[in-house]
């Protein structure tokens, strides 16, 4: 499974790198807008010292963790967004007679190797609050674990969506606000939100374990909405949970799909 998607996969990027103008102009492009996110936190810096309690530094280690989980997973499955083209348009239909899984074609399908760009952007700003910040050594072991575990909850919630569009048929500003909003949501500390969305992106839609409440452990912060604090190391837990919801979500909607007849 996982080499046939590094085969189509390798396959457009091979595609992407045929028009290499093209392709430089858009890498540039992706890196450019993403800084601007890097921007906007500095900007807000400018005109105070702190953030809802947390400095500069802490505010760019929570970005970056939280983007570099959903550039990796925009790098890797963003294209699941399409799906509601292949329904619309029929090439659905020859997905599901192929000897490969539905979810690796639609999600390596016209991959964008720029997004690349974004991965290293979210990676820099993140090793410069790592090396800027006096942080407990013993704790650092949670970067990579939140990075995966975020990449995880971002990839199942796209699949979540994806699976939501065999129902909606053609949707995709609905479900990029899902998508894209979570993404953006997770940028900055929970602590500048309302006590009652911080819940619902606690015990509903998992959110909070991308970055808040691991990067609580790594920064040694109490929470001030005052969860346990053994929800600190709950993120591969909460990924675990949204990967089997995701796959029997994926798995319904197949269901349900019928065919345009084209």
């Amino acid at each position: 499974m996982v080499s046939t998607y590094l085969l189509l996969a390798w396959t457009w990027t091979r595609a992407a790198f045929a028009y290499r103008a093209s392709f430089a102009i858009m890498a540039v492009l992706g890196l450019v807008l993403a800084s601007a996110d890097v921007a906007v936190i500095l900007i807000v810096f400018a005109n105070t010292t702190s953030l809802a309690g947390f400095s500069r530094e802490e505010v760019l280690f929570l970005y970056g963790t939280a983007n570099l989980a959903f550039t990796l997973c925009d790098l890797i499955a963003g294209n699941l967004d399409r799906i509601s083209q292949h329904i619309r348009t029929g090439t659905f239909d020859t997905m599901l007679i192929r000897p490969v899984s539905t979810w690796i074609q639609v999600a390596t399908d016209r991959m964008n190797p720029t997004r690349a760009t974004r991965v290293l952007q979210a990676a820099a700003a993140l090793g410069y609050a790592l090396a800027v910040l006096d942080l407990d050594g013993r704790r650092l072991w949670m970067v990579p674990v939140m990075v995966v575990s975020g990449t995880v909850i971002f990839a199942s919630l796209w699949t979540l969506a994806g699976a939501a569009q065999f129902v909606l048929t053609d949707a995709p500003e609905v479900v990029n606000a899902f998508t894209y909003g979570s993404g953006q949501l997770t940028q900055y500390p929970f602590s500048i939100y309302g006590r009652d969305l911080v819940r619902g992106v606690t015990y509903a839609l998992p959110l909070a374990f991308v970055n808040w409440q691991p990067g609580l452990y790594v920064l040694d912060r109490d929470d001030p909405f005052g969860t346990p604090g053994f929800m600190r190391f709950l993120g591969p837990v909460a990924a675990v949970v949204l990967v089997l919801a995701a796959a029997s979500a994926w798995r319904w909607g197949i269901r349900r799909y019928t065919s345009t007849g084209s």
